[in-house]
């Protein structure tokens, strides 16, 4: 079923790119065309609309059974500690990747823009984030609230004091834990039906967005996008020689796993669709439940390495092509700052865009810059959301190997 899921997945992009090709070659008319793309997307959104029904059930019900499983309050802090020590060092890597490849491939040098003018606006609000919004955001005010916006993070919170308190309840709460555990099942089975409908919805996707922007905007862009694709590519070869230290040669069978989740974030640009193939991916693994759902909702949060790195190489971009330079010391802060705000992504709308956006009004670079990456965001979100699926999949096993809370026997 996995292989022939992956066919179908595979033969959705194609075709989606070839009807979206043909759609922008025979409607002439722009008006028109805009529309076909409209109608198109509503397969795409009710797909990823379906996912995102699942999310919050799904994350609450596992997180709660994988901590109130644990033994104590001391391991769940020690498997807390380690979680959030590996993310921070990822995020350095990922971030540093970017600064530096953006700084030998050049991506912007060449353009040679004229600086626009101050009022010149790109159309996506700077909203930065400041350490305190952040530290605050954190915490919910209600659960009821939380799960409708699918605030992860906060999901994670309300879940880790529900679980820890099962955990010292005694007996443990027998009867909540039977009806976490079968929310759960029962949010894995919706799954597999959900995930019936992604091809159609890859298809769609890929077809609206060559319909309405044709395949020349690859061709525009060959540098700054093959130059980002490049990057990424060194971060996966990265994460991959970790995993291998960690696991040997078992390294290719989680590979093999997760290539449907990381193929299905890729072509939905989503790596909230790929969630319940990650989790069930890494069980297969043999990664123990408690750790890997524990991990991973912490990871759509706290470790999306792909879009970190874009967010250093889009920033960077935009100053060469404008010939603006920054110094070290600029650049070092830059890091530091999107070390924040990056934590904030998570659920928001075309969130990389703003928090580049916040970066650029920080260091008095123009904000119109942002127009430069706009027609190319769509293809860049599909790798940095398959590269968010790898991230959080290796950590996840390294951090099951480290708690040895990883099989031998794969399930």
């Amino acid at each position: 079923m996995p292989r022939r899921f992956t066919l179908f997945v595979v033969a959705a992009m194609l075709g989606g790119v070839l009807a979206g090709f043909i759609l922008n070659q025979t409607v002439t008319d722009p008006g028109q065309l805009k529309q076909v793309a409209e109608w198109l997307s509503i397969v795409t959104d009710i797909f990823l609309r379906l996912i995102k029904m699942i999310i919050a059930p799904l994350v609450f019900s596992t997180l709660v059974v994988g901590i109130a499983h644990m033994e104590d309050s001391a391991a769940i802090g020690r498997v807390g500690v380690k979680t959030i020590g590996w993310f921070i060092g990822a995020s350095v890597v990922s971030l540093t990747i970017g600064l530096i490849m953006v700084h030998i491939l050049q991506p912007g040098v060449g353009l040679n823009l004229a600086v626009p003018p101050v009022a010149a606006k790109s159309g996506v609000a700077a909203q930065a984030l400041t350490l305190k919004d952040f530290i605050t955001h954190v915490f919910p005010t209600s659960i009821v609230g939380a799960m409708a916006n699918n605030e992860i993070l906060q999901i994670v919170v309300f879940s880790v004091f529900v679980g820890t308190a099962i955990s010292a309840v005694e007996e443990r709460a027998p009867a909540v834990m039977m009806l976490a555990e079968q929310i759960a099942q029962i949010m894995l089975k919706m799954t597999g039906y959900v995930m019936l409908f992604a091809p159609f919805a890859i298809f769609a996707a890929l077809a609206s967005t060559v319909a309405t922007q044709g395949l020349g905007v690859l061709l525009g862009y060959a540098k700054f996008v093959g130059g980002f694709y490049l990057s990424l590519g060194l971060l996966w070869g990265l994460l991959m020689a970790v995993c291998f230290l960690a696991v040997g040669r078992r390294v290719g069978t989680l590979i093999g796993l997760m290539r449907d989740p990381a193929v299905l974030a890729f072509s939905t640009a989503s790596s909230e669709a790929a969630y319940p193939r990650i989790l069930e991916g890494l069980q297969t693994f043999g990664v123990s439940r408690r750790i890997a759902s524990f991990v991973l909702p912490l990871g759509y949060s706290f470790n999306l390495d792909g879009s970190m790195m874009y967010c250093t190489f889009a920033t960077l971009f935009i100053a060469q092509a404008y010939h603006i330079p920054m110094t070290l010391g600029q650049q070092v802060i830059m890091l530091l700052l999107l070390m924040v705000t990056s934590k904030g992504m998570a659920g928001v709308p075309r969130a990389s865009l703003v928090v580049i956006a916040a970066t650029l009004s920080y260091f008095h670079l123009p904000e119109a810059g942002l127009l430069l990456i706009l027609a190319v965001d769509h293809l860049l979100d599909m790798g940095r959301s398959a590269t968010n699926v790898v991230g959080n999949s290796v950590a996840a096993t390294v951090i099951a190997k480290w708690e040895k809370e990883l099989s031998d026997q794969p399930a």
